[in-house]
């Protein structure tokens, strides 16, 4: 009998149209942007620990070590020459997708889908070709914010199995994120002692931030412990989530931060889920300016989920929506406390909700919608999105139907998109 974590696997593949005979793969990444991902990628710190922890072990039992971004795809090989060769005639190649709607069970893509270590051996594989090999793979979370950064996993033929090969894995995962985390604590370390002077003459509330958002110091209020900055942050007057009008400008590694509480009641009310693109962006506008956040897979599940549901979800809701398993609440609580820090008061809690007075449209892409996903809420949505989009946008694309909250926290709305 198949274990229970298995079965939910190739059950979410069979639905996703996996063939067990093996399909055509997606499109390999080119090298420059397997190249671009991994020099400049949040993972770029982690793999040298990776490298040098987990490439001798592979090289000695005969298997390869991999890592993958949080979409699956493969970034960075190592390991025996002559497993690698052998892999290659499976795809299994850098740049290759891993997930399971790309190649059904496997320890990557129902890590990557778990968020949790995942061993994965011989015919527990989906599709058959992939049977002779046996993989462990744990999860590299950012050591800081705790979003799901990709996968490292350890593969090879299944004779070369061996029951340490989990704990291994996830010890040096853990690790990795062990060492990323102390060099960010000694880079803000540094940056304390340049906040403490420029803080003690300011009057009201202001903090300084590391360039990841990260809060070094305060005046004037507690502050949050993180802030999601926008990519092209130069300074000036932008609109902060959690913070609202903001005055940025440079310090010596780092932004400092006057919030404007003359002009707080510019608080975001209107924001726009871009499902068009290459991954999923958050656009939130303010009388007094916008802010736009790059989402992962799962916040993009997520906030499509409260987006249809005016009367907001409970947890146990939440859990169906995502995982098809309403008893994993506490998978949910923790992703979506990690959402409210980077998107703030747009979402409210008990149950989960769009905050009062706030709207969201999203915007889906031309083909299909969140390609990677096999949450339910994802699937309903595709199945009500029109053949050729709903109403169109001011720029001529498919708006879905804009959500706000405008009921009470208690009353239910379990429709669709």
């Amino acid at each position: 009998m198949a274990r229970p974590l298995i079965d939910a696997s190739w059950r979410r593949v069979a639905a996703a149209g996996v063939d067990p005979g093996g399909g055509p793969a997606p499109a390999v990444l080119p090298d420059a942007e397997v190249a671009r991902r991994v020099g400049a990628g949040p993972l770029a710190p982690m793999i040298p620990v990776l490298r040098e922890r987990l490439e001798p072990v592979a090289r000695a039992c005969g298997q390869l070590v991999v890592v993958t971004g949080v979409d699956g795809r493969v970034l960075w090989q190592g390991g025996a020459p002559e497993v690698r060769r052998r892999a290659d005639g499976l795809g299994f190649v850098t740049g290759a997708a891993w997930d399971e709607p790309a190649v059904g069970t496997n320890a990557i893509g129902t890590c990557l889908v778990l968020g949790t270590p995942v061993g994965v051996h011989g015919g527990e594989h989906y599709v058959d070709g992939h049977q002779q090999w046996t993989c462990a793979a744990a999860p590299l979370r950012d050591p800081v914010g705790g979003g799901l950064l990709g996968v490292v996993d350890l593969f090879g033929p299944a004779r070369t199995a061996h029951p340490g090969a989990l704990a291994l894995v996830s010890a040096v995962a853990a690790l990795a994120e062990h060492e990323v985390r102390a060099a960010h604590d000694r880079t803000l370390e540094q940056l304390r002692r340049v906040a403490g002077p420029l803080l003690a003459r300011l009057d009201g509330r202001a903090l300084v931030l590391a360039p990841d958002g990260t809060t070094a110091a305060a005046t004037g209020f507690a502050g949050p412990a993180r802030v999601v900055l926008p990519a092209d942050l130069d300074g000036g007057r932008p609109v902060l989530p959690g913070l609202g009008p903001c005055r940025v400008e440079p310090v010596p590694g780092g932004w400092l931060v006057r919030v404007d509480d003359e002009d707080a009641a510019g608080v975001a009310t209107h924001a726009v889920l871009d499902l068009s693109g290459d991954r999923p962006r958050l656009r939130v506008t303010a009388g007094s300016g916008s802010w736009t956040d790059v989402l992962g897979l799962r916040h993009a599940e997520i906030l499509l989920a409260v987006a249809g549901a005016p009367g907001g979800r409970t947890a146990a809701e939440l859990a169906e929506d995502l995982f098809a398993d309403p008893s994993r609440t506490v998978t949910v609580r923790a992703e979506v406390s990690r959402l409210r820090r980077a998107v703030g008061p747009l979402l409210a809690t008990r149950p989960y909700r769009l905050a009062e007075g706030v709207t969201v449209d999203v915007l889906p892409p031309v083909g299909p919608l969140l390609p990677g996903s096999v949450a339910p809420v994802v699937q309903r949505a595709r199945a009500a999105l029109p053949a050729h989009g709903g109403a169109g946008g001011a720029d001529g694309r498919a708006i879905m139907q804009p959500r706000g909250r405008t009921g009470a926290p208690g009353e239910r709305d379990r429709g669709a998109l």
